[in-house]
């Protein structure tokens, strides 16, 4: 089902003191949950090296729990910077999620449960670059308990992106400026979407302002993807923990852009560019050989009506193909003349475009 452009938001931040005294008395959440209860799934890439305090790091990685018996429950989570933002579904109710406003440092935050069994995803809707928060359980009223965690989708999908797939800008208005961390939702973003649609569990590898050739900083998706803690160069993502069944890239955005501020004779040409996209998901191709790889774009100007760039990711895909690679394809999602970041509603066109292409070619 599609996330609802027009969701219901309940922005709270509550702590250890202060106003969360108020709201409820610690008296009444008498057993803390720790982070390595077996009723515990967790999505996306997790560093689990202090197992009752992973690291959630990347837009879009999860946490999955269900309880009986409680009217309410608070989660314990330690953020690196306070900047980070947290959905909060209950029972797949996605026109009543609560959001989570992270603090700097550990403190606790009460989540209200309107059914006395409860499934619960604490979904991260901000980047990595908004720091990294741990999470280190849930304290539980008196009498309350977890349940057996729920069977996971059968379906796998990862994505590979930049700020559209980071889901930035996607809350503001459509007159507004895109950068307000706010408003950023990976959960409302179109690669999230596609994986519900598809019932299938979602990764996303994505940090606003990223390309394949060319960056708006000193680091390129090459150099990012295979990471598991993406602010550390020397650290290394295992790829045999988890194996998608489709991959989707959506790239070349901030290339088309910063290639064409370079100075003339310096950028690389047509060739080289489509030889940088194929390299990289070359990449992709060696950690998981038989995945079927979406080769995306848009729905930014790169799409625009006479942009270039379509055109090398479909020689790339016609090369790939024609060297024996049959398991490539290519979905493009239009320009629709929105000069800024895509907000919800393109997201949403985005998504059945591509659930649509993944069915045709997976038989989904």
């Amino acid at each position: 089902m599609f996330a609802r452009a027009s969701t219901t938001r309940t922005a709270f931040k509550t702590c250890l003191v202060g106003l969360f005294i108020a709201l409820a008395s610690p008296a009444l959440f008498a057993e803390v949950i720790p982070a390595n209860d077996p009723g515990f799934t967790y999505y996306g890439r997790v560093d689990a090296g202090d197992p009752q305090a992973p690291a959630i790091m990347w837009s879009g990685t999860y946490v999955e729990f269900g309880v009986e018996d409680a009217s309410s429950l608070r989660l314990i989570l330690d953020d690196s910077k306070g900047q980070n933002y947290f959905d909060v579904i209950v029972n797949g109710d996605e026109a009543n999620m609560q959001v989570i406003d992270c603090v700097k440092g550990k403190h606790s935050y009460e989540v209200n449960l309107p059914t006395t069994t409860s499934r619960v995803t604490v979904f991260k809707r901000t980047e990595y670059t908004q720091g990294t928060t741990l999470f280190e359980g849930i304290d539980l009223p008196e009498g309350a308990k977890m349940l057996p965690p729920a069977p996971a989708p059968s379906r796998r999908i990862e994505f590979f992106g930049d700020s559209i797939t980071c889901g930035m800008g996607n809350l503001a208005p459509d007159n507004a400026k895109d950068g307000n961390i706010d408003e950023k939702d990976n959960y409302l973003a179109y690669g999230a979407m596609t994986a519900r649609n598809l019932d299938a569990d979602y990764r996303c590898i994505s940090r606003s302002g990223i390309g394949i050739i060319k960056s708006w900083y000193p680091l390129v998706m090459p150099e990012l993807y295979n990471r598991l803690d993406p602010n550390d160069p020397s650290s290394r993502w295992d790829f045999t923990q988890w194996t998608p069944d489709v991959v989707v890239i959506n790239l070349f955005q901030n290339d088309s852009w910063l290639l064409a501020r370079m100075e003339p004779g310096t950028a690389p040409g047509p060739e080289a560019i489509v030889q940088a996209y194929k390299d990289f998901v070359g990449s992709i191709r060696k950690e998981y050989p038989q995945a079927h790889i979406v080769c995306a774009l848009g729905s930014m100007d790169a799409t625009r009506e006479g942009s270039p760039w379509p055109g090398y990711i479909e020689e790339a895909v016609a090369q790939m193909n024609a060297a024996g690679d049959k398991n490539v394809s290519v979905c493009f999602f239009p320009f629709d003349g929105f000069s800024k970041h895509p907000r919800v509603k393109h997201h949403h066109r985005n998504a059945e475009i591509l659930t649509d292409h993944i069915r045709q070619q997976t038989g989904w």
